[in-house]
C-alpha cells in the first residue's frame, strides 16, 4: 500500500512513523508513506495556502488550488494504481465516523491520499473536485487533520499481513463482531488483593472461551449498548 499525506506540518507525520508497529510496517516496506508539504504546491510567492472566507466570518479557510495540484501530482506519480483501488480522503468533523469496519475496507486499497485541513476548514471545491470520502475521527473538534491521519495510518498498518505477528490477536480485539474485548490478566496472580479469575488458571480452554465471550457481551452491553444491539 502507498499512503500519501498532504499537510502543512510534514514533520508531525515523519516523526510518527519512527515508533512501534508503524516503524516495522515501513521498515518491511509493507506500506510506503509519502509526506507532502502543502505549501510546496502553492502558487503564492509567500507559499500561502489560506485566505479570508467569502461572506465574512472568523478565521481563515484553506484554498483549493494547492490541494488540487498536490493530488494531481500524487495521482500522476502513482499512475500504476487503478482508480478503483485509490481514494482521496479529507478529514473533517462532518465526515463518516471512523470505525473498524471502515478501516478494514480502506486497508484493501492500494493507495490512500490523505488531506489534512487546518484553520476554519477547507474550500468546499476541494471536496467537490478531488475528495472521494470525508472522514471524522469522532464527535469532537481538533485543530487539524494530522491526528486523524495518524490514527488511520496506525489502524490500517496493524491489519496488513506481516505487521502483527499473531493473526489470532486481531480476531479477538475490541469491535470485532461488534463486541468489546474481554478482560486480560498477567502475573502476579494477586495484586492489591485483586486476584486473577480462577477460570483462567483452570487450563480448561473450552470453559475459558465461554467465560471470555460472556465477559465481552457483559462489557459491551454495559458500556456500548449501541454495539451490543448490532452483535445480535
Amino acid at each position: 500500500m502507498i499512503i500519501d499525506v498532504i499537510t502543512i506540518f510534514p514533520e508531525l507525520i515523519e516523526n510518527f512513523k519512527e515508533y512501534g508497529v508503524i516503524k516495522e510496517a515501513f521498515n518491511k516496506e509493507i506500506i510506503k508513506l509519502n509526506v507532502h508539504d502543502l505549501r510546496d504546491f502553492s502558487k503564492d510567492r509567500h507559499r500561502k495556502v489560506d485566505d479570508k472566507p467569502y461572506g465574512g466570518g472568523f478565521g481563515m479557510v484553506m484554498t483549493a488550488q494547492p490541494f488540487f495540484d498536490a493530488v494531481s501530482y500524487i495521482k500522476k506519480a502513482n499512475g500504476r494504481v487503478k482508480k478503483k483501488n485509490q481514494k482521496t480522503i479529507l478529514f473533517t468533523p462532518r465526515g463518516k465516523v471512523l470505525n473498524q469496519a471502515l478501516i478494514k475496507d480502506l486497508s484493501g486499497l492500494e493507495n490512500i491520499i490523505m488531506l489534512c485541513g487546518r484553520y476554519e476548514g477547507v474550500d468546499e471545491r476541494v471536496t467537490e473536485l478531488i475528495v472521494d470520502l470525508e472522514v471524522s475521527a469522532g464527535d469532537y473538534i481538533l485543530t487539524g487533520g494530522e491526528l486523524p491521519a495518524m490514527i488511520l495510518i496506525d489502524s490500517i498498518a496493524r491489519l496488513m499481513p506481516g505487521v502483527i505477528h499473531s493473526i489470532e490477536s486481531l480476531e479477538v480485539e475490541s469491535f470485532e463482531k461488534n463486541l468489546l474485548e474481554y478482560p486480560q490478566y498477567t502475573r502476579p496472580l494477586n495484586f492489591k488483593d485483586k486476584k486473577v479469575p480462577e477460570i483462567l488458571l483452570s487450563g480448561n480452554h473450552s470453559e475459558i472461551e465461554k467465560w471470555r465471550k460472556r465477559k465481552s457481551e457483559e462489557i459491551t452491553k454495559k458500556r456500548r449498548p449501541d454495539l451490543f444491539d448490532k452483535s445480535f
